[in-house]
């Protein structure tokens, strides 16, 4: 009986809460992207390993939207943005030095390394907060309906993540990315 109270319950709160986070990544990523090309400002190795733990967070997120919140989908969301912050931190550690003018232009004063920190940090303390507000949450399968601008948020996650997944793929090829990347491998 409590299962069944579960897995028919449709978490409004939750969803409102998963869906904005899931626009956040992807205005993060839309904004690195965009970054890319508009100034020629081409990832490092360690920009696109921040890039990754957004997507794996965004499909945390996705995964909410689509099955209902699940501690399962939440502990994905967690060790994607521990592991963010842990690429995110080593890059603002390797440029902490006195005279270091850091990777990239900053952007209103921090470089792109120190916001994903900021950002993994905030989805660490998001994360906390939903799973005491999803406290009720269950891991049974339960495919939810989803409202139109869900799924275009949705849509437009996956279009960021496939435009993500190609630019790598012409910046680095198939084998490992150059530490200092001035053009693309596949365009030259």
């Amino acid at each position: 009986m409590a299962n069944s109270y579960y897995t028919n319950t449709t978490y409004p709160l939750s969803r409102a809460l998963n869906l904005l986070a899931l626009a956040g990544i992807c205005g993060i990523l839309l904004f690195a992207f965009i970054w890319q090309f508009a100034f020629n400002d081409l990832p490092c190795p360690l920009c696109l390993l921040q890039r990754v733990a957004f997507v794996m967070i965004g499909i945390g997120l996705l995964l909410n939207l689509r099955f209902g919140p699940s501690a399962m989908h939440y502990g994905m969301i967690i060790l994607s943005a521990l592991g963010g912050a842990f690429a995110a931190g080593r890059q603002v550690l390797l440029h902490i030095g006195a005279g270091d003018p850091g990777y990239g232009p900053p952007f209103m004063g921090l470089h792109f390394y120190t916001w994903a920190l900021i950002f993994f940090i905030a989805f660490l303390g998001w994360t906390a907060i939903m799973l005491i507000v999803d406290r009720r949450c269950s891991d049974q399968p339960n495919a939810q309906q989803v409202s139109r601008i869900a799924r275009s948020i949705m849509w437009v996650f996956v279009i960021l993540v496939a435009g993500n997944m190609v630019s790598t793929l012409l910046e680095c090829g198939f084998g490992a990315c150059p530490d200092d990347p001035v053009s693309y491998l596949w365009l030259q």
